[in-house]
């Protein structure tokens, strides 16, 4: 108080020395507010001139916060592109699910104050109309239109109509609409749902993939591949296509108003995938793999047939397997969020045995160290500290190389190895092993080569100590097939964008591993596997009546948590069928984990052969209308 009393007196002090008078006093006042008034208002307009111009105060935009109070905006959603088969026929495609929804606000109007909601006069109608084409009880309709007030006493304004009223088919939804439009009634509106169809169940289901919701909290979330696996997993970018936005008009409850749309930007659809499976040839392969998975019961199971001129993949399944639409057997157990995410044909690594003695034969054949008019004998044979034994350790005597393959010696394609010496090495190189095919397919593993001593890389030739994808086993066996030329797997004929511009993917030679002459040796070889009686492992299992059969089969024994299984059945059964052998047009892979099979059933290549058999013969009837894709 004394300093403001000390403010005043030399206030006073100066007005008195100034000589100021009252009246002089007033006009200095005025004059002064005169110009702080001008000031501020200078400051005020510049200040008004800003936020017009630039549109924003602080951080904030006024066009932003105009919109919401008098507009609202979404995402128009793109159009997720379909996946065909080779021939055009749907195996993955975007669909629309709706849900009824009826609107009871009395105050809910449009445009023109137009009155939007459900009319008292209606309700009798809309459960006729509801009742005839979904099926929901015309009381339960009923009831739900009867006004009704929450927990905290509002009115509930907005209902739906039970399980029935969800899922409806876009045919259902215009249905329903006609009938309303027709008797003129308003208040019953549906719920736009993004779904993925998968029309035929189980069918190729890890190579095709699934796509998903991105957030499984919102129902409109848009469809995704990315926590998928297959096709839709590794071409989500060309499949999920430019979402769009638009502007709407708002009700007072934040509701778009009918009519009032405006597109900013048009969505841009997703991408077409043609793949090169056939529906004709993988129905077949999904039945034959049911019927063999149900008797033999393996721990797994895979199959792939490929057009060996193209190497285009025409079928390819595993076992277990899921079904996408419902995504029943996907999960390792019921109700449990952890997915069986393993695609066998490209992610897990696994030791071929015998079938890779084809390529030990062709390496020696190509390299010319191929013993053409030399013997051994088979049964044990002594390798620095081990002893390689035949599948049979007595052995099978005095054999020829060429027997060798078809009586699936182990000691003959060691001897061979040690022909080669640091050729073999440059072989598996050569074939591809150890490398990914770069399949573009999610986690497609490399496979691995054991080569850190001797022994191990001896016991490659008669595939252990090395490990392969099915992926990979497929690409060499090409070689031999297409005069020496190694073709990547094609399983992707063409993409198709929504102007229908096409993008082919053509067929990819990968290297030459052999000559044109020792795919040819080969070829007759293998040959023997199903032609000879007294050598070969396949004599009258995996013949095909009128057709030339190359064959190779493959028995491996399996090294789980670091020690070898000894079970009966603990092996990896498998076989390679190439037909016919004077011009090949088909190539059969099959493989069969530790099954557990009985006389009932016959023995595991039995089993294998009702797959790879069932399918060659198959394909051979369909070829006429297969589509090559050359």
């Amino acid at each position: 108080m004394k300093k403001i009393k000390e403010f005043f007196i030399k206030l006073n002090k100066k007005i008195q020395e100034k000589s100021l008078t009252p009246a002089g006093n007033r006009k200095k006042v005025g004059v002064i507010l005169f110009y702080t008034s001008i000031a501020v208002f200078a400051i005020i307009s510049l200040r008004f001139v800003y936020i017009i111009t630039v549109g924003k105060v602080g951080s904030q935009s006024l066009d932003s916060e105009r919109q919401k109070i008098y507009q609202g905006s979404s995402v128009i959603k793109a159009k997720r592109g379909t996946i065909f088969d080779r021939n055009g026929l749907p195996l993955a495609e975007d669909a629309t699910s709706y849900s009824l929804y009826a609107e009871l606000d009395k105050n809910y109007k449009g445009i023109n104050n137009v009155e939007l909601f459900v009319h008292d006069k209606d309700h009798d109608k809309i459960a006729e109309i509801l009742n005839k084409y979904t099926g929901i009880d015309k009381e339960l309709v009923l009831d739900q239109l009867k006004p009704k007030k929450n927990k905290n006493g509002k009115l509930i304004t907005n209902v739906e109509f039970g399980s029935k009223g969800k899922n409806l088919s876009l045919e259902t939804k215009n249905s329903i609409k006609e009938a309303l439009e027709k008797e003129k009634i308003t208040g019953i509106y549906f719920k736009e749902h993004p779904d993925r169809l998968y029309p035929n169940g189980k069918f190729a289901s890890y190579f095709i993939g699934y796509a998903q919701p991105e957030d499984n909290n919102k129902e409109d979330s848009k469809l995704s591949g990315k926590n998928g696996l297959g096709i839709e997993n590794a071409y989500d970018s060309v499949l999920k296509g430019e979402d769009g936005f638009k502007y709407y008009q708002k009700d007072s409850k934040g509701n778009e108003l009918p009519g009032t749309e405006v597109v900013d930007k048009k969505a841009k659809d997703g991408q077409d995938i043609y793949t090169t499976l056939d529906t004709n040839l993988q129905t077949r392969l999904e039945d034959v793999m049911d019927s063999v998975n149900e008797k033999a019961k393996p721990e797994d199971m895979t199959a792939i047939l490929m057009d060996a001129k193209t190497g285009d993949i025409l079928a390819a399944s595993q076992r277990p397997t899921f079904d996408p639409q419902t995504k029943e057997g996907l999960y390792k157990e019921k109700g449990k969020p952890d997915p069986v995410w393993e695609n066998l044909l490209v992610q897990r690594p696994f030791e071929p045995g015998s079938t890779m003695k084809v390529f030990t034969v062709a390496a020696a054949i190509d390299s010319g160290k191929f013993p053409y008019n030399e013997t051994f004998a088979s049964g044990k044979t002594q390798l620095y500290d081990a002893t390689i034994s035949d599948w049979i350790p007595s052995g099978k005597g005095i054999l020829t190389y060429r027997q060798a393959l078809s009586w699936s010696s182990n000691v003959g394609m060691v001897n061979l190895e040690q022909k080669m010496g640091s050729i073999w090495p440059e072989y598996l190189e050569r074939f591809g092993f150890g490398h990914s095919t770069n399949s573009g397919l999610p986690l497609e593993a490399t496979g691995s080569i054991s080569d850190k001593n001797p022994v191990d890389m001896a016991m490659t030739s008669f595939g252990q100590a090395i490990s392969v994808t099915n992926m990979q086993m497929m690409q060499a066996y090409t070689a031999i097939t297409n005069e020496g030329k190694m073709l990547k797997p094609r399983y992707i004929k063409k993409i198709v964008d929504k102007d229908g511009k096409e993008k082919e993917v053509k067929t990819e030679v990968v290297g030459e591993p052999i000559k044109a002459a020792t795919a040819k040796t080969v070829l007759e070889y293998m040959q023997d596997t199903v032609n000879d009686e007294i050598y070969g492992t396949g004599y009258g299992i995996y013949n095909i009546d009128g057709v030339n059969v190359s064959a190779k089969t493959g028995t491996a024994q399996i090294f789980e948590n670091g020690q070898l299984l000894t079970g009966a059945n603990d092996y990896i059964y498998s076989v390679v069928q190439i037909a016919p052998t004077e011009n090949p047009e088909y190539i059969m892979y099959v493989t069969m984990k530790k099954p557990v099979v009985t006389g009932e059933y016959g023995s595991p290549a039995q089993m294998i052969a009702e797959v790879s058999n069932g399918m060659l013969k198959h394909a051979f009837k369909v070829d006429t209308t297969t589509d090559k894709g050359e």
